[in-house]
Parts: C-alpha cells; sequence; structure tokens
C-alpha cells in the first residue's frame, strides 16, 4: 500500500519535449505532463473501476489514472493499440492476458502487474523511501524491474527516458483534481 497518499511527495521532472509532442506541446516538464492529464481527464475509464481496483491492490488510484493517460491517452486511441499495449506490458512482466479485452479485467491485471513491481523495487532497494519504491515501481512497470538502479537515473531505460516522472506528475495533477 505505499502508493497511497504519497503521491504527492513524490519529485518529478515531468514529461520529456518527445512525450509532450505527442500532444503537440511545445514545451516540456511538470506543466506538459499536467496539460495531458487535463486533457485526458474527461476520457477516462469509469473512475469508480479506477478506485475500486486501486483500493484492491493499495494503488493510488491517480496513478492508475495517470498510467492509463500515458499508455493510451485515457482511450483515445484505438481499443487494440490500448490492448497491444496491454498485452506488451503484461507480457514484460511475465504475465498472460487473461480472455478477451475487458476493461476492468484489464485494469484489475496491469494494476497487480504495477503493484508487484513496486514490491519488488522495494525488495531489492529497501532503502530507499516509500517516494521513491512508487516510482521506481512506476519505471519497473514500463521497462522491468532490472532496469531500474538507483533512484537518480530511474527512466533511464524507460521510454522516452521520462515515464515515471511523466506519470508521478500526472498522478498529483489526478490527485489534486480528480480524486
Amino acid at each position: 500500500a505505499c502508493a497511497s497518499e504519497v503521491i504527492m511527495k513524490v519529485d518529478t521532472t515531468g514529461a520529456s519535449k518527445k512525450t509532450a509532442l505527442q500532444y503537440n506541446l511545445t514545451y516540456k516538464g511538470v506543466n506538459a505532463s499536467h496539460q495531458m492529464a487535463q486533457a485526458d481527464a474527461a476520457r477516462l475509464y469509469d473512475l469508480r473501476i479506477i478506485k475500486r481496483v486501486g483500493r484492491e491492490f493499495g494503488i493510488e488510484p491517480a496513478v492508475i489514472a495517470a498510467i492509463i493517460s500515458r499508455e493510451s491517452r485515457a482511450g483515445n486511441l484505438l481499443q487494440e493499440v490500448v490492448q497491444n499495449t496491454v498485452n506488451v506490458n503484461l507480457n514484460q512482466g511475465g504475465y498472460t492476458p487473461q480472455g478477451a479485452w475487458n476493461r476492468e479485467g484489464d485494469l484489475r491485471q496491469c494494476t497487480e502487474r504495477l503493484a508487484d513491481c513496486i514490491e519488488q523495487i522495494k525488495f531489492r532497494h529497501p532503502d530507499w523511501s516509500k517516494a521513491h519504491w512508487l516510482k521506481g515501481g512506476i519505471a519497473a512497470y514500463n521497462t522491468g524491474v532490472e532496469n531500474v538502479h538507483d533512484r537518480v537515473h530511474v527512466d533511464e531505460y524507460t521510454t522516452n527516458g521520462d515515464y515515471s516522472n511523466d506519470v508521478v506528475a500526472r498522478a498529483q495533477w489526478y490527485k489534486e483534481y480528480v480524486f
């Protein structure tokens, strides 16, 4: 349950220019991540599902929403693209997608994988803070636990080199304005 109530304490640099360009933004950083989160807010899955799944796995719903936003622009992409992204992320972690595409089922499976990544980071780096375990777990969700070596370069091997920083900044926006 380290992800609950910690998200607002996590230091973040936000989105890279490359990530921000996906939304046609000409700036980067925390402000870009907040703008992307806001743009996706209306398209988020049913918030009750996100809250229920978050409670089940001890993950802050804002973090789940931020990952949905980052991975699929909150469902703005075609379901097939979203499903492929989910399948790739699950397969990287040794998880096998179960059955046909199902919002709650797939969300539950991805959230379980995130919780597992956080626990593995906690085990590998017991001296890190809760905030660093969360950020490291988010990075590991994207790139694999074996690619998260230290707190300073947590995004070294993540997509666009900013995955956890962008997700954290989006999650902070969702925590403040949605959840």
